[in-house]
């Protein structure tokens, strides 16, 4: 795997550019999220909004995107009508001899909210279709033997959205090898700015974090600290 690396409402009275083609409003950490909507995706080049509308016929969808044009397709996304989410993240750069924090796309991947026939004709017949392509789920094998596209579960979708969104500087990107589980039982975190975020109970940087997975993926991405008063178990 080459990578580097809901349903809410966000409290009204505090906002933030998320991602830069997102616009979302975020909680204060006192209030934590509601449930009900996924904020609205937005171009980071034209303004374009897209609300994200739950569709029976739709999946969450898994693109691979190559020669680092990760914002350059989901903007495309979004201006022709498409929900798509691109996690962005702080990462350290060295620019003459100095290390310097910018926000880079955490993954090599492009989330999108299509039916399956969107979806094959985003990677056949678009001027993406270059340096687009599925990201394919290889534990699962369909009638033709072969590995079909990666599609991702809503619930698991909304706490990775919920996890990244923030683009909290302590997010983090692990390999699941190097992690130290605590136990192998699913908590929801009930407060602060990561509320409603599921996973597991993770020691990374001698801290008590939350690891968000996604089915098919086999990096994690990691929370900041979280108290354990914020935690409770999932049944």
């Amino acid at each position: 795997m080459d990578i580097s690396g809901f349903i809410c409402i966000f409290a009204p009275d505090i906002r933030m550019n998320a991602l830069s083609n997102a616009n979302m409003e975020v909680p204060s950490p006192r209030t934590g999220f509601a449930s009900c909507a996924i904020p609205e995706a937005k171009s980071s080049q034209t303004g374009v909004s897209v609300e994200y509308t739950p569709d029976s016929a739709k999946k969450w969808y898994v693109f691979r995107i190559t020669y680092g044009r990760e914002q350059l397709a989901a903007d495309y996304l979004i201006e022709h009508g498409t929900y798509a989410y691109l996690a962005m993240g702080w990462k350290q750069e060295l620019r003459n001899g100095k290390k310097h924090r910018v926000l880079k796309p955490l993954f090599n991947l492009v989330f999108a909210y299509v039916t399956p026939d969107e979806a094959y004709t985003l990677v056949r017949d678009t001027p993406l279709c270059s340096f687009i392509t599925f990201y394919y789920d290889h534990f699962t094998v369909a009638l033709d033997y072969r590995n079909p596209p990666l599609t991702i579960p809503s619930v698991e979708m909304q706490s990775f959205i919920r996890a990244t969104c923030l683009q909290d500087p302590h997010v983090m990107v692990v390999d699941p090898s190097l992690c130290n589980f605590l136990s192998d039982e699913e908590v929801l975190v009930t407060d602060g700015p990561f509320a409603g975020v599921r996973g597991r109970v993770v020691r990374v940087s001698r801290q008590n974090r939350v690891a968000v997975s996604l089915r098919g993926i086999s990096t994690l991405v990691v929370t900041a600290y979280i108290p354990a008063a914020f935690l409770e178990k999932v049944s």
